[in-house]
């Protein structure tokens, strides 16, 4: 059975939430080994801030990858179907040959790192029209004043925004919108049993 997704617990673990979110959004609860939640927790919430105090920086972009490598390794054992790939830098993009879009395109879940008000991870789940679909773990009451954010309220198991394409490529601080390149992070994770292949798919052009 698929779970609804879950909201971050404090302001800072939006990193381990999304991750496990993506998890929840791929596989039914029964299939889920609980040795995921046990170590994602343990590797995410690295950091420190500029007072030397543990894990209110979030969780880092090397945290991210090694979990991605993890999850790989832990695949080979056959304990769960999945696979993973992290991006970086001018490889992570929302438009035409991106990675994440062609994911999303397979049937694939991403943890995104974007802006909101700080670098913040999200867990891109779908393609609607021109836009992406996501699930937002930083709990919000108040309505959406930017232009090209929608909330969604009735898709509890798989996303409560819908973001434009273009939102993700706004200059500066706005929410939403991909970082300068140096601070770009993509995990792509799926489902091996229920990946669409490339052939099945069809080509999204920006």
């Amino acid at each position: 059975m698929k779970i609804p997704l879950q909201y971050q617990r404090t302001e800072y673990d939006c990193g381990p939430t999304a991750l496990l979110n993506a998890v929840s959004f791929l596989f039914a609860r029964e299939k889920i080994p609980p040795d995921i939640l046990k170590y994602i927790m343990m590797y995410s919430l690295d950091t420190y801030n500029d007072k030397g105090e543990a894990c209110k920086e979030g969780t880092s972009a090397m945290a991210m990858m090694f979990l991605s490598n993890w999850l790989n390794q832990y695949a080979k054992i056959g304990k769960l179907p999945i696979a993973c790939e992290f991006f970086s830098g001018e490889q992570v993009q929302i438009g035409e040959n991106s990675h994440i879009i062609a994911a999303l395109q397979q049937g694939g879940a991403v943890v995104l790192r974007t802006w909101y008000g700080c670098g913040h991870y999200v867990t891109l789940t779908g393609i609607s029209g021109n836009a992406v679909t996501l699930f937002d773990p930083y709990f919000r009451r108040q309505p959406f004043r930017n232009a090209g954010i929608t909330a969604i309220k009735e898709k509890p198991c798989a996303a409560n925004r819908r973001i434009d394409f273009s939102v993700f490529n706004q200059p500066g601080k706005y929410p939403y919108s991909l970082e300068a390149s140096e601070k770009r992070e993509a995990l792509i994770l799926f489902n091996t049993n229920s990946r669409r292949t490339p052939e099945r798919t069809i080509e999204y052009f920006l």
